[in-house]
């Protein structure tokens, strides 16, 4: 009896700790996410209290959109390419500052001055957003004046009574985005792949050195297997910033909230903003958000699913 009543004791005291943040959880969190989806039915304004029920009119007119068709395409474009180049090169990096050195009296070690390379590495993701837009806005400035202009300018590469307006130009204009968000991340990745690293023992490196195994084949063989859960993890949050890039489309493209020139640095979210803030079509732009939501949650679950493999145990 003591027993049940010692578990049942338990069960409550750990039930009072979860129903404040539960309670919390469900107001702040799940009930808006009900409300977008219940909205996404309606013609609801933003502002007017009363609304008219639309049915699925507003995902049928989703499907003849072309704005926001060309900007899932871009989402989708972003999706392939930033988790893949910022996951490579923060690989590599981590790989150089903790087993990229000489092999020494000392073991398997990071090349020399790894400590300060980390701290430079991570530095640009201390930024927020918002500096980072000012920052490379005065990179990607279309006169000789801006850095990536004057630089090529001094190589011959630009004449320089026609500089590159880079984020101006359609081709472009979503490639110098996706190296905002690449600079941005690499750092934390870099940190993250660094602390997986430390975690193996540097016998599993020395071993491999030893059997004759060069640097790419300790990577590929040894290291990439073993930090094969943090890669994946960073996989999906990158994959859910690439669906995102509001604030950078936003502040450093024209075009009301972002997305220029012509639609062709547009994301779903800008979009989306555009309609609910500009337009006044909220019902439509909480249809945007459930599609957002949706394809959010397949392609976190198909990159888990088509990256999961055995665990490598050291």
């Amino acid at each position: 009896m003591s027993h049940v009543a010692n578990s049942k004791g338990r069960g409550g005291f750990i039930a009072g700790f979860l129903i404040l943040p539960l309670a919390l959880y469900l107001t702040f969190v799940i009930w808006p996410y009900i409300q977008t989806f219940g909205y996404s039915f309606t013609n609801w304004t933003g502002q007017s209290p009363t609304f008219d029920f639309v049915g699925l009119d507003n995902y049928s007119a989703l499907m003849k959109d072309e704005v926001f068709g060309g900007a899932l395409l871009h989402n989708l474009l972003l999706l392939v390419f930033v988790p893949a180049i910022t996951i490579l090169i923060a690989l590599f990096f981590a790989f150089m500052l903790n087993a990229g050195g000489r092999s020494g009296a000392g073991g398997v070690q990071g090349v020399a001055g790894s400590a300060l390379y980390k701290v430079i590495y991570f530095f640009p993701q201390v930024l927020s957003l918002a500096i980072l837009a000012v920052l490379f806005g005065a990179v990607y400035r279309s006169d000789e004046g801006g850095l990536l202009n004057g630089f090529l300018t001094k190589l011959g590469l630009v004449d320089p009574a026609h500089p590159i307006e880079w984020l101006n130009e359609p081709n472009f204009v979503l490639w110098c985005l996706l190296l905002v968000v690449v600079w941005h991340g690499v750092g934390f990745y870099l940190v993250l792949f660094s602390a997986a690293m430390q975690s193996v023992p540097k016998d599993i490196y020395e071993a491999a050195l030893l059997d004759g195994a060069g640097r790419a084949q300790t990577f590929f063989k040894v290291t990439l297997p073993l930090l094969w859960d943090s890669v994946q993890t960073s996989a999906v949050y990158l994959g859910i910033a690439a669906m995102d890039m509001f604030v950078l489309v936003s502040t450093m493209t024209s075009g009301q909230f972002g997305g220029g020139p012509d639609h062709h640095s547009e994301v779903m979210a800008t979009v989306l903003m555009r309609n609910f803030l500009y337009f006044g079509q909220a019902g439509y732009a909480c249809a945007m958000g459930v599609v957002m939501l949706a394809l959010t949650l397949i392609l976190s679950a198909i990159t888990l699913r088509a990256t999961r493999r055995e665990h490598v145990e050291f």
